[in-house]
């Protein structure tokens, strides 16, 4: 018996498949062969179409069909890139290019709002401002392309796009509408506030439906062009990083996940409906929420964390991989002799309170550094971003003493690990996990082959463990003090 989890990432579509009982992986696949592109038709945009996710799940899930029988899986999960739009007609047709995570163009329109609400009020409702999330995206589209808008039946979030391709269901989650800030956290319902200010009527809304739950069966025509079993049930869906906590068993108060792919991002449990008053970080609906057992997610997102790495590889690196950058880079000493980057340069930073003040790269000598220092200066600067924030969770509560990621991306290069370690103070602990694998787990809950979220994963165990290095604690914290003196005179 298998469990079935897609990942769908800005990057790729990936796709596991694990084996029930044992919680083992038994096939996994992704698609395409090279990154899938984003369309940016000005500074600050970026788009992706939604069929391109769709060709690409199916692609992976035939590969996966070529390794074992998918007619015995009997569960399907679901994880996706977060604050996504998608918009469909009546007749479920996709009206435009999905406005991705990363897009900043509805930002203004974010701002707009908060002021509108009351900074009050909008954060003891939503625990964050309109910002630049699904909804102010959807009002831009309002406002920008009347006439498509006029046309739009359903709006929706990645993952429930794939849901609805899977089974021709239209429905998404209280989770999925908290990281569009749709959700209104005192009334446990979805944010009329938020619909009332844009002007957006309530019946653009899909129907919510429960995290863990059958959400709709696999139709009989995707079954049959893909090997599945007809009407096996989509179980699950989830935002990327609320996944990436329930694929490392983050769901109790003061456990905390991260990851560092594309963006970078730290993620903390906690049972306090709190906020932060400049909204740097935001609060959500964790996968686990119920009213009588309250679960938020504190997530704190740097855009430019893999991305940087991935520039840099192309753009700098010519003809060298991904290890042999890490060990490159860790030919540098800690501080790269002076040598800062900032990493914002993929859109508007949420940290930085919704600023966009593009990457940068500082102090640099022609006669001392060398291109290992540029490498371990943006690993640095990565890890320094990441900590910044760190400390602005910290005034609500989130103390990083163990923190749990995926050993993948990032963390795949040991200077990373260590600086990431030394700098927060927070043992690391490194799984052999992945969103696709949790979304696989999460479905066996949903359908009731778990009996409980434990029995998921007794299988889950570490693959390393990052202490924080005392020799080097001193050395960290003096090029932390100059990256933040830059970052400072920057804003």
């Amino acid at each position: 018996m298998y469990l079935l989890g897609y990942d769908i990432g800005s990057s790729f579509v990936k796709a596991s498949v694990i084996e029930a009982e044992t919680g083992k992986l038994v096939a996994a696949a992704s698609a395409p062969s090279a990154e899938m592109p984003m369309i940016a038709h000005q500074p600050g945009w970026a788009e992706q179409e939604p069929a391109m996710w769709w060709e690409n799940a199916k692609a992976a899930t035939r590969q996966l069909g070529q390794k074992i029988n998918l007619k015995d899986v009997k569960a399907i999960g679901i994880s996706y890139q977060m604050h996504g739009l998608v918009v469909l007609d009546k007749n479920r047709q996709v009206l435009r290019p999905s406005i991705i995570w990363c897009d900043s163009r509805a930002v203004g329109i974010g701002e707009a709002a908060f002021a509108r609400i009351g900074k009050e009020k909008a954060l003891s409702h939503l625990l964050n401002s309109p910002g630049n999330f699904t909804a102010s995206k959807l009002c831009w589209v309002q406002q920008n392309e009347p006439e498509l808008y006029a046309k739009i039946d359903k709006f929706m979030l990645p993952g429930d796009y794939l849901a609805f391709c899977l089974t021709g269901e239209v429905c998404t989650t209280a989770s999925g509408l908290s990281e569009g800030i749709l959700w209104d956290f005192q009334e446990e319902q979805p944010a009329r506030l938020v619909l009332d200010t844009y002007g957006i009527s309530p019946e653009l809304l899909p129907a919510v439906v429960p995290t863990f739950a059958p959400q709709g069966g696999v139709s009989a025509t995707v079954a049959a062009a893909l090997g599945l079993t007809a009407a096996t049930p989509v179980a699950y869906r989830a935002g990327d990083q609320p996944n990436n906590a329930f694929s490392l068993n983050v769901l109790q108060p003061g456990e905390i996940a991260a990851t560092a792919g594309t963006s970078g991002v730290v993620y903390g449990i906690t049972d306090r409906r709190d906020y932060d008053p400049a909204s740097r970080v935001n609060s959500f609906l964790h996968v686990n929420h119920a009213p009588a057992a309250p679960r938020y997610g504190t997530l704190l997102c740097v855009n430019g964390t893999g991305i940087l790495n991935s520039w840099l590889r192309k753009n700098t690196a010519s003809g060298l991989g991904y290890e042999q950058m890490n060990q490159l880079a860790a030919s540098a000493p800690v501080g790269s002799d002076g040598l800062v980057t900032l990493p914002f340069g993929n859109g508007a930073e949420r940290v930085l309170e919704n600023r966009q003040p593009g990457a940068s790269v500082l102090n640099l000598n022609f006669n001392n550094h060398t291109q290992a220092h540029l490498l371990r200066s943006a690993q640095e600067g990565i890890v320094f971003a990441l900590n910044y924030g760190v400390d602005v969770m910290k005034t609500l509560g989130v103390q990083p003493k163990t923190v749990r990621a995926g050993d993948a991306n990032m963390f795949l290069s040991p200077l990373f690990g260590e600086a990431f370690a030394t700098i927060t103070g927070a043992t690391v602990e490194l799984y052999n996990t992945d969103g696709a694998q949790g979304a696989a787990r999460a479905a066996g809950v949903g359908a009731g082959l778990y009996k409980d979220t434990s029995e998921a994963f007794r299988s889950l165990t570490t693959t390393r463990v990052i202490e924080p290095n005392a020799a080097l604690r001193d050395a960290y914290e003096q090029a932390y003090v100059k990256w933040l003196g830059c970052l400072e005179r920057m804003l």
